[in-house]
């Protein structure tokens, strides 16, 4: 199956580079370009696209008010072309709340350099966006994600943990990762937790320059505290942590206390933060005190993590196929045997909120039937 595309943004030189940068992708066909969304309305008369890249900044209709217009007309996967700037990771946060289910940037200088220098990144983002399910089941198109083969573990940033005995605390994590449409699948949960709930820990695959500005936001929405993490914060109750974009994050434990400790390191299953990573910092540092939770995303980062925290002792859960936008991530850690249950996600909450009460693997989060 052919991915059609179609760009739409006020610059041409942005236009003619990421034109550039897709054709002759196998499976990705430009199919059009446009220099604002009136006129690709008129381009979409002819042929509606699979995949749209949009720019949110544009004379005579912006991308915000283009892309709630689409998505109440006929939801269609949109990858937001957003500047590395402040104002452009608020914006975007807007565009992701509306229905966008991809983001990738662009520098105010370097254009051209920088954008050739993404093209995985690029080609990522069309292929996991046109895997989005946007629509219910056999109504929309492209729900199924082509795996994606990690290219390096999370062996480089921390060894696997020998088998051993954690002391018992009552404290419990929740690690949370996710990855395309995360960020309203988040919301949906976090916004739903009162301030008892467990301390949080989450990895969503995002830019760097866009994690503290949806962490930010989560916090207004939400009961719970929500901020990006820095070195060395301690995981509370009622509160939840969001990697860094560009940085790994790890749970450490020193006494009863939980930390995270947040540092460089090589890209693991094709990201940086890793949910892999965090997941294995987990199964070491938290084992049955643990909660863990894929969610929707494309690939396969944090499968083989969540498997090692079911065989360190925690509870896992897998969002289901059918309240996935794209069905990748939970899908290879459950062939892998890693989920030890899928749920709703409108379930998570309520599974949260009982894992304060769980021991040791059982209880309301444990399988059922």
């Amino acid at each position: 199956m052919t991915i059609n595309v179609l760009i739409v943004d006020d610059s041409a030189v942005v236009r003619q580079v990421l034109a550039s940068q897709l054709d002759g992708v196998a499976g990705i066909r430009v199919l059009d370009t446009a220099a604002d969304p009136i006129f690709a309305r008129r381009k979409m008369e002819q042929q509606w696209p699979d995949v749209i890249i949009l720019d949110i900044e544009m004379p005579r209709m912006d991308g915000i008010t283009f892309l709630r217009q689409l998505m109440a007309e006929r939801p269609t996967p949109v990858i937001i072309c957003s500047t590395l700037t402040e104002r452009g990771a608020q914006v975007t946060l807007q565009a992701l709340a509306a229905g966008a289910v991809e983001i990738i940037t662009k520098p105010k200088a370097g254009l051209k350099l920088f954008l050739q220098e993404s093209r995985n990144a690029l080609i990522d983002a069309v292929k996991a966006a046109a895997s989005a399910r946007l629509a219910p089941p056999g109504t929309g198109k492209g729900s199924r994600p082509e795996p994606v083969t990690a290219k390096l573990s999370a062996d480089l940033v921390l060894p696997k943990a020998s088998p051993g005995r954690l002391f018992a605390t009552t404290d419990r994590v929740v690690a949370i990762g996710t990855s395309t449409g995360g960020t309203q699948a988040l919301e949906r949960v976090l916004t739903r937790l009162p301030v008892s709930a467990p301390g949080i820990v989450v990895v969503q695959h995002m830019p760097a320059q866009f994690t503290r500005a949806f962490a930010e936001r989560l916090n207004e929405l939400c009961q719970i505290s929500v901020k990006e993490a820095q070195n060395n914060d301690r995981v509370l109750p009622g509160q939840a942590l969001i990697a860094p974009g560009g940085r790994h994050m790890l749970l450490r434990r020193s006494g009863a206390q939980y930390r995270v400790e947040v540092r460089d390191g090589p890209v693991v299953s094709r990201h940086k933060p890793s949910v892999d990573v965090l997941f294995r910092s987990v199964a070491s540092a938290a084992g049955p005190n643990a909660l863990g939770i894929i969610m929707t995303g494309m690939g396969d980062d944090g499968a083989h993590g969540l498997l090692e925290m079911r065989q360190a002792g925690a509870i896992t859960l897998g969002q289901s196929e059918t309240s996935c936008i794209v069905y990748g991530m939970p899908k290879e850690a459950k062939k892998l045997g890693a989920v030890l249950r899928e749920v709703e996600l409108d379930q998570l909450p309520t599974l949260i909120m009982d894992s304060l009460n769980v021991n040791g693997g059982h209880g309301p989060a444990g399988p059922s039937g």
